[in-house]
């Protein structure tokens, strides 16, 4: 039975929450309070912004609950595991936030109050994604991960990590829904985006909840049918959205002069051709990823499948674990 701790002692909590959390919780709240005081001036983007900041604040302030009340072995599954997972997202999140919002929206601001808020606003959130990124960093000392089994250290985590990030960056983008409600076409793309981020994050927190440690291989076998089916999917997102969206027989507009939301001085935001632009290409990188996924768990079937091939007549078959052969 494993002996190493896997939460950490009572002074290691206090020194994280009065070091890092309650600045991560300070920050991200001024964040999101500056840009929600802006009104309807805040834009799509500062709308998605805002509500991940506040996602950020919430899952923060939760998480610092549960640790300091010592309620995490109340769980069904490995506390550290959830912890620093989420930590990893916020600082993703914190740090795609704070670019995205400065150059889809903050630089087309013209000089003024709402322009001086926006810019607190991304500074107070590339401060809370540096302190999440030095969180993860020491999470490492507190919780010895390098002596227990860290899921989001696994290869099948990290692409799974990529899927749902990407995936929310591409929603960003979408926040303008005159992108793609005049098409069903671009409706499907849209659905094909939420039904894969869905799936994605559902094995993610079957792997957080260890729920891998059922039968290997049918555990691999349903992660392939998952990737072969998001695969497929993210196909028809990767022909249909380009198509609908920059073809002019389509209905589409091929070059971006054509945009009228494009020319300057018309708009304080992204401009909907850039828009559009900026999904095709994160389309393309989220198929890739999926089609690494899928080979990863094509392999896994494989070998899985090779090993009880050559188990012994006694019965006993030795497939290979998914726990600890990926760990990064």
């Amino acid at each position: 039975m494993c002996t190493q701790r896997t939460s950490p002692d009572g002074g290691a909590v206090l020194a994280t929450c009065c070091c890092l959390r309650l600045p991560q919780l300070f920050s991200t709240c001024v964040a999101f309070s500056l840009v929600a005081d802006m009104g309807f001036g805040r834009g799509a983007i500062g709308n998605w912004a805002m509500s991940f900041w506040c996602v950020c604040f919430a899952m923060t302030f939760i998480i610092t609950v549960v640790e300091l009340c010592r309620l995490d072995s109340e769980f069904p599954f490995f506390w550290h595991n959830v912890s620093v997972t989420y930590t990893c997202y916020a600082a993703l999140i914190c740090l795609s936030a704070s670019i995205l919002y400065s150059i889809t929206y903050v630089q087309f601001l013209p000089d003024g109050p709402y322009r001086d808020r926006a810019i607190a606003a991304t500074a107070f959130s590339c401060i809370a994604s540096v302190l999440y990124v030095i969180e993860v960093a020491g999470l490492w000392d507190c919780y010895e991960l390098k002596r227990i089994f860290f899921y989001v250290h696994t290869m099948r985590a990290l692409l799974k990590v990529l899927e749902t990030f990407v995936a929310g960056v591409i929603f960003a983008f979408l926040s303008s829904t005159s992108l793609y409600l005049h098409q069903p076409a671009l409706e499907w793309c849209v659905a094909v985006y939420s039904i894969c981020f869905i799936l994605a994050a559902v094995v993610l927190l079957l792997g957080l909840a260890e729920w891998e440690y059922m039968p290997p291989r049918p555990f691999s076998i349903f992660q392939l049918v998952l990737s072969l089916l998001s695969v497929l999917l993210y196909i028809s997102a990767l022909v249909l959205w380009p198509l609908y969206q920059f073809s002019e027989e389509l209905g589409g507009l091929p070059q971006r002069f054509m945009d009228m939301s494009c020319v300057d001085g018309l708009s304080y935001d992204m401009c909907a051709w850039d828009q559009c632009l900026a999904v095709a290409i994160l389309t393309a990188i989220n198929l890739l990823v999926y089609v690494v996924d899928l080979g990863y768990w094509a392999r896994q079937v494989s070998v899985g499948t090779e090993n009880v091939s050559r188990a012994p007549d006694s019965g006993q078959s030795h497939p290979v674990s998914s726990q600890s052969e990926d760990i990064l």
